[in-house]
Order: C-alpha cells, then sequence, then structure tokens
C-alpha cells in the first residue's frame, strides 16, 4: 500500500464512522520519519451550526494533552533549564510538607509520586483556579513512599508538572508550550493547554454518546477511581465544552488538531522541516520504561517511561472517549486521532485506525 493509498483508505474509513453516525466529526494524521503521510479529516467540528472540521480544528482531547506537558519538560530539559531528578521543593518550597521533600520531577513523571488523590469536594471551578490546586498539592500527603508504586495522576499530574516548570523558568507551560514547541513546529493555535479567549468558537464541540454512562460505572467498580477523579471533576463532554475551564492551564487535559500532535511526536523522534525538539540521547531516556505492574487508580498493569505510556510498541498518552496521538520510535512514525464523539465500547474505531497504519507502514518497511 502506497502512502496514497494508504491515506484514501483512512479517508473512505473516517468517512463511514460519519456517514454511519458513529462518529461526528474525526481527524487522523500520521508522520513518518518527520514527513506526513496521512492527513483526513470528516464530518462537523460543531453540528449545532454545521461548522465542517477542517486539519486545523483544535479537539479537546482529555489526557492526551499530557503529552503536551511531558514534551515540555524534555524541550526544557534539552535546554539546560530543568533536570528530571529536580526535588520539586527546591523551586517549591510549600511542597516540601508531609513528607514530600525528596519528590522528583522524575517522580511525577512517571507517575510514582504518590500524589493522584484530590479531595472529594473539588469542582470544575477548582480545576480551573491554579492557586487553589497548587495550595492542594503542596498540603498532600503521599499515599506511598514516591518511587515505590505508581498509580496515574489523573488531574493532578497538571499542577505537580506545571508548577514545577512555572517556579524553575518562570514561564507558564502554556507559554513554553506556545514559543518552543508550537511556534517552531509551525502549527500555532494547535497545540494548546489553557485555550486563549479569541480562539474558543474555532473548536470542536464535543458530544456524549456513552461516556458518561461509562465513568458512571469506572466509579462503582473501581475503589480508587473516585478518589483521583471526585465527582465533581469529571471528565465529560460537559467539562470538555466549559469555556472557563477550556481557558484555564489544566496541564493534565490538552485541546489540539491531530495533525500538531502527530508533528510534534514527529519532531521527539527526529527532524520535522528542520526542527528537532531533542536529541537522540534524550528521547532513548525518555522513552524507556519506568514503571511496571498494576498501577493504583485503575488497578490496571501500566508501564510509564518519562510522562508517556507505553501502549505495545507504541509510547504516548491517549484520552479517555476515544482520542488519541504516540510514537513507534522504531518506525519512525507518529500517529494521532482526535474526535468530537466521546464514546465507549464502540469498537475503538481511532485504535483501529490507527493499527491500519501501522501495519501498512510496518509492511512498507
Amino acid at each position: 500500500m502506497t502512502w496514497h493509498h494508504l491515506q484514501q483508505h483512512v479517508q473512505q474509513r473516517v468517512d463511514e464512522l460519519v456517514d454511519s453516525g458513529q462518529e461526528t466529526g474525526v481527524q487522523v494524521a500520521a508522520y513518518r520519519h518527520g514527513v506526513p503521510i496521512v492527513d483526513v479529516v470528516a464530518g462537523l467540528a460543531d453540528p449545532a451550526t454545521g461548522r465542517p472540521v477542517t486539519p486545523g480544528t483544535p479537539f479537546f482531547s482529555f489526557s492526551t494533552g499530557k503529552a503536551l506537558t511531558s514534551t515540555v519538560v524534555h524541550v526544557l530539559a534539552e535546554q539546560g533549564r530543568l533536570d528530571y531528578d529536580l526535588r520539586i521543593a527546591e523551586v517549591w518550597p510549600e511542597f516540601a510538607r508531609h513528607g514530600k521533600d525528596g519528590v522528583t520531577l522524575r517522580h511525577v513523571l512517571t507517575h510514582t509520586a504518590g500524589l493522584p488523590a484530590l479531595p472529594p469536594d473539588v469542582t470544575a471551578a477548582d480545576l480551573a483556579d491554579w492557586d487553589r490546586m497548587c495550595a492542594i498539592l503542596a498540603d498532600a500527603t503521599p499515599l506511598w513512599e514516591p518511587g515505590t508504586a505508581h498509580g496515574y495522576h489523573v488531574w493532578t499530574y497538571g499542577w505537580l508538572v506545571g508548577e514545577t516548570v512555572r517556579r524553575a523558568t518562570g514561564r507558564t507551560v502554556s507559554q513554553v508550550l506556545a514559543a518552543d514547541v508550537a511556534a517552531p513546529l509551525g502549527v500555532p493555535g494547535e497545540l494548546l493547554l489553557g485555550v486563549p479567549a479569541e480562539d474558543l468558537d474555532g473548536l470542536a464541540v464535543l458530544d456524549d454518546r456513552s461516556w458518561s454512562d461509562a465513568l458512571k460505572q469506572l466509579s462503582a467498580q473501581l475503589p480508587n477511581f473516585d478518589r483521583a477523579v471526585p465527582h465533581g471533576a469529571r471528565p465529560d463532554a460537559d467539562l470538555g465544552n466549559d469555556r472557563a475551564f477550556l481557558r484555564a492551564d489544566v496541564p493534565a487535559v490538552g485541546t489540539m488538531s491531530a495533525r500538531a500532535a502527530a508533528r510534534m511526536y514527529a519532531a521527539l523522534l527526529g527532524e520535522v522541516d528542520g526542527v528537532r525538539l531533542i536529541s537522540a540521547a534524550r528521547l532513548r531516556e525518555a522513552s524507556r520504561p519506568a514503571t511496571r505492574g498494576p498501577e493504583w487508580t485503575f488497578g490496571m498493569p501500566v508501564t510509564w517511561t518519562l510522562g508517556y505510556a507505553v501502549d505495545g510498541p507504541m509510547i504516548g498518552v491517549g484520552g479517555l472517549g476515544g482520542s488519541l496521538a504516540g510514537a513507534l520510535p522504531e518506525l519512525g512514525l507518529t500517529v494521532a486521532a482526535t474526535k468530537n464523539a466521546l464514546a465507549v465500547g464502540d469498537g475503538d474505531p481511532m485504535e483501529q485506525l490507527r493499527e491500519t497504519i501501522v501495519e501498512a507502514v510496518r509492511r512498507a518497511a
């Protein structure tokens, strides 16, 4: 299959998903060795107005945004401005309380810091209040000795990394992302944490299919889920369409186009139009597995590197409800997909499309 045929095949499949009503709007993009090989869109960004999805339409993509935050850390480390073994309390003294003086940035990147939980009364408005969330974490007590266990830091990851970046560099994660990642890659406005007010009207509008019911099931079945994801802070379509929340810096989640996410990962693997975000040696360090076995939040076996999850041969972070983005370093391949119909148990069409692309590239390798 040539890349032209792969592009046609993926386009036909996303058209079918939209035409059948299974999806509302979709983007799928892939890069190989720094060159785009797939860039496909279909459907509506906003069904209420009929606004179509374009390649540059940003989609709020939940935890897929963690990779934007992780990438900021690696770019700053490459610049010599940040060290993975920095003790967070060195730059954020209030954080040292309750036995956290030894917590490092590496612990946070690998979800081993012992701080995945939030108070049960946290609300969406709280999530948008940077100072309040940082104060909560500064006063938190680790659930385990940092580095001895791991558990997905669903929300807390963003403020733990973000405040460390702000204290260490004097810049917010959003500012570093815009200036040191999105701008050099030529995708301003397509890799976002906090969304500028003037960009809100251009976002895809999320639509809940089966995702809210899935969140309720997770709450009922997993003993630690509500501790990490309190009821008032559920990552659902209402939250993902909340303009006050979208404007806030919440670096555990993000807003992006698929083409920009795939381009960012491609610039981690190598050069993209003359831009490389990190060295080959740093890529090896950033993609090396650091945890194994069941984790605390979901109780499932998960492997984390420095800021990315390992999913088979791929490293990256997927988002609840269907978005995904990641890289296969061995193939020089990156893949990203966004969608605005949040669903679970729908056959994972974005995962299927990713596998289609991966298999096509494997056959061509």
